[in-house]
């Protein structure tokens, strides 16, 4: 009788532990019947999903998550611990442990703490150094750990379009976009830039460059650059995987000096020098545009010093506005006589 009371309590015990406690099964979103392989890839994407990093608004509860996903996996993944809690529960692994001593496995139970949630995440994505920020300090290098039984190194990382995971798992560029890989994040070659320098004329216009271009350890090329009409200095071609070590060939425009042009955006600037004469009373201008016709400018009003007189509509193309122009602006010079004469001051003071 002493043998089966014994033997019922023992059992109402076991179900109570069993009853209390976490379900990393459910913390990880798997079965309990989830294989070594499922279980890891569950805790992979948990762990993204939760690291503080990646949660800035939410940080207090995406640490205790990122922690609780840590300590599920600490568990399921380690056989004899998954045995014990398969059995009896969280609360079993600590009841087993006598309060944080030598459980039934002979194992250490402890809680899971921010610094060995880094170091499973660690060991997990191959991380070596590098700045994590996230929960209170930048990651360390890779640690032993306790309590994680038979779990060994894991694999280099490769990369998919950026970065590969580990452990067969592939990720998008965009998991990784808050990690710091340092030198194992794969670097695109530098591209080869060429300036290509062109006149007013030429940009006013659009025009068709044929440009011969020697890349080292190749033969001689020759690219054909069709300039559109408006384009402005800094505008890249660019040809990918045609440059020095695999990089783009960019052919970057550039623009001469112009003899009496400036230009300014969509806007081009003329400076007309006049006489006071023309200043007081009116005069007319003309100039070659850059499609080769002529412009007659009448001005009428006083020019005074500083005074910019628009021409709307007469400026360079506009590349992205095909059919509309930027504006001409005319500033104006004034020559002022070095000398008057008594008389010529008084005719002065009589007209003003």
């Amino acid at each position: 009788v002493s043998t089966q009371s014994t033997g019922l309590q023992q059992s109402i015990f076991n179900r109570r532990i069993m009853q209390a406690g976490k379900d990393y099964y459910a913390v990880l979103k798997v079965s309990k019947t989830a294989t070594p392989d499922e279980i890891k890839k569950a805790y992979k994407k948990m762990a993204l999903k939760w690291h503080p990093d990646r949660n800035p608004d939410n940080k207090k509860v995406a640490e205790e998550k990122f922690k609780e996903v840590a300590e599920a996996y600490e568990v399921l993944s380690d056989p004899k611990k998954r045995e014990i809690y398969d059995q009896y529960g969280e609360e079993g692994l600590k009841a087993g442990g006598g309060g944080g001593g030598a459980g039934p496995g002979g194992f250490e139970y402890r809680n899971m703490n921010d610094e060995q949630a880094r170091k499973i995440f660690e060991n997990l994505f191959g991380m070596f150094g590098g700045g994590m920020g996230g929960m209170g300090g930048g990651m360390g290098g890779m640690g032993g750990m306790g309590g994680m039984g038979g779990m060994g190194g894991m694999g280099g990382m490769g990369g998919q379009r950026g970065a590969q995971g580990m452990g067969g798992m592939q990720f998008d560029d965009d998991d990784f976009s808050f990690f710091n890989f340092g030198p194992r994040q794969r670097r695109k070659p530098e591209s080869t830039t060429i300036r290509l320098e062109l006149s007013l004329e030429e940009l006013f216009v659009g025009c068709t460059k044929k440009l011969k271009v020697h890349i080292e350890n190749s033969p001689d090329k020759t690219y054909t650059v069709d300039v559109k009409a408006g384009w402005k200095k800094g505008t890249k071609i660019r040809f990918p995987g045609e440059g020095e070590r695999g990089g783009d060939l960019v052919f970057m425009i550039d623009e001469k000096p112009h003899p009496y042009l400036k230009r300014d955006g969509n806007d081009l600037i003329y400076s007309a020098r006049i006489t006071l004469k023309q200043a007081l009373t009116g005069f007319n201008i003309s100039f070659p545009t850059l499609d080769g016709q002529s412009l007659k400018i009448e001005v009428r009003e006083v020019v005074k010093p500083g005074y910019v007189k628009v021409i709307p509509g007469a400026g360079m193309p506009i590349s992205k506005s095909p059919g509309q122009r930027g504006d001409l602006r005319v500033s104006f010079d004034i020559d002022f006589p070095d000398y008057l004469s008594q008389e010529q001051k008084d005719r002065i003071k009589q007209t003003l």
